[in-house]
């Protein structure tokens, strides 16, 4: 973790100091006064419905070396400060501080930096990038959804000092915002998984979607330079309607080579004769950057992780990791929870838990899987309603929904307002049946109708973006004991 002295806060961030000792050791850094240890700085956030700078008092009387509040400090505040040998800034950008805290670290740590966005895949696509490093780094990397403005700098200040490689996650709601993160982390990689649906609210359309995203080369290198021993390369689909895009308005101004992985012949790194098995586990053929060629398979369910993998392979073997090491990485690899996990219910049905979030896109991707697995009973769709859609929700939700009743599914439940509706309403249009179809406003009413009727051999898929909270009709059913 981030081990600073107090003198060098002002210079690292701007911030302006009040009181402290000036060569006090400050190690690790929280945003949560609960958190706080021994010799941590402490950054106070004002939220809407709490004010970080209250609870001030109570990390300096917690061990605090150094609290970074965003309001002027009382003259009570500075003498408690003082006693405790407790330094105290102020700043008027709690995450400007994080961001320029966690890029001075970064610099120090001459570590190898990969940045991935994009609009689905990007955990599993860290998931099995940080696996495949592992193998000869040492390798820090984003956990749960620590990827915004807050939390992909605390990834950050919470590397260890002899970190090789940070592989780190990078989310956004609006323009600007991946800039940032861009410029702080520096990144010699970068990958944009897919643009997509996700944010479409916000941004107005996927080729804004594409804009935000394609801010991630602003801190990266130019190709052409040696920075930190490696040259910088950024990994796209080959098949994305948005690469060309991308390529020709972002990364080739930038001076940032691009590499294509997909399943073109043409792409840099392509998978080919992609077939999934019973388990709902892919295997395929594939080629790397090198030429390399072989077979290969994963361990972790549906056919779109196949893509993700590749992502990966192309980062990892830019890296040096070899073939073998790839593969065997591929077949021994886990999942964040709540993506495509396979669980048990209490009544012996499958769960295809993926209730950790959604997009019309990976909608889909789930459905395909519900359909792949073997199942001698009900195959069974809890569809929860998505989100940031904006003016395009209607129309994506019917999507989904038609999408679905060309699945000939056994029963689909539709959770939420009126996305939800929309998805029950173009399922019964697309012609399923009115019987296989139901719309519950709310994860409990779901769980109460339908939670105790599955039977041993039905197959479950349980997903919706995260406010719906799915999760909890996947807990209402399942034993603790997980597949």
């Amino acid at each position: 973790m981030i081990e600073i002295a107090v003198k060098y806060i002002e210079r690292v961030t701007g911030a302006q100091p009040y009181t402290g000792n000036a060569n006090r050791m400050c190690r690790g850094c929280v945003i949560d006064s609960r958190l706080v240890e021994t010799d941590n700085i402490f950054v106070a956030f004002s939220g809407e419905r709490v004010d970080g700078n209250e609870f001030a008092p109570q990390a300096i009387e917690a061990g605090a070396a150094a609290v970074i509040l965003t309001k002027e400090p009382s003259r009570k505040l500075i003498r408690l400060a003082d006693d405790h040998e407790c330094a105290v800034f102020v700043t008027t950008d709690a995450e400007q501080f994080l961001l320029d805290l966690a890029q001075g670290y970064r610099s120090r740590m001459h570590c190898t930096v990969v940045g991935i966005t994009g609009s689905i895949g990007k955990t599993t696509t860290k998931d099995i990038l940080t696996e495949l490093l592992s193998v000869r780094y040492r390798v820090h990397a984003t956990q749960g959804n620590y990827n915004n403005l807050i939390g992909m700098p605390l990834t950050i200040l919470s590397a260890p000092k002899d970190t090789q490689v940070l592989v780190l996650e990078m989310g956004m709601n609006s323009f600007g915002e991946i800039e940032r993160l861009s410029k702080c982390a520096q990144p010699t990689y970068s990958v944009i998984t897919k643009i997509g649906t996700s944010h479409i609210g916000m941004l107005g359309s996927r080729e804004n979607i594409a804009r935000a995203k394609a801010e991630i080369l602003v801190g990266m290198p130019p190709s052409a330079e040696n920075f930190e021993g490696r040259h910088s390369v950024l990994v796209l689909g080959g098949e994305d309607d948005y690469t060309p895009f991308i390529i020709d308005t972002f990364a080739r101004p930038a001076g940032v080579d691009v590499l294509l992985a997909g399943t073109s012949e043409d792409d840099d790194v392509c998978a080919r004769n992609i077939e999934v098995g019973a388990d709902g586990c892919p295997e395929f053929d594939i080629t790397l950057e090198n030429g390399s060629q072989y077979h290969t398979g994963l361990s972790i369910p549906g056919a779109q992780s196949v893509q993700n993998a590749l992502y990966a392979a192309a980062i990892a073997s830019r890296m040096g990791i070899a073939q073998y090491e790839i593969d065997q990485v591929f077949h021994k690899l886990a999942i964040t929870g709540r993506r495509q996990e396979l669980r048990h219910a209490t009544s012996g049905a499958t769960v295809i838990d993926d209730s950790y979030n959604a997009s019309p896109e990976s909608m889909a991707a789930a459905l395909d899987l519900l359909t792949r697995l073997d199942c001698a009973g009900s195959r069974i769709a809890i569809l929860g309603e998505i989100g940031e859609l904006g003016d395009d929700a209607a129309r994506l939700h019917a999507l989904v929904g038609a999408y679905a009743a060309a699945k000939k599914l056994d029963l689909m439940v539709c959770v939420g307002g009126d996305g939800a509706a929309e998805m029950a309403r173009a399922a019964k249009l697309m012609g399923m049946p009115e019987q296989n179809i139901s719309h519950m406003a709310t994860t409990e009413q779901a769980l109460a109708r339908w939670g105790s009727v599955l039977a041993p051999t039905d197959l479950v898929l349980v997903k919706g973006s995260r406010f719906v909270g799915l999760d909890r009709f996947v807990e209402g059913v399942c034993a603790d004991v997980r597949k």
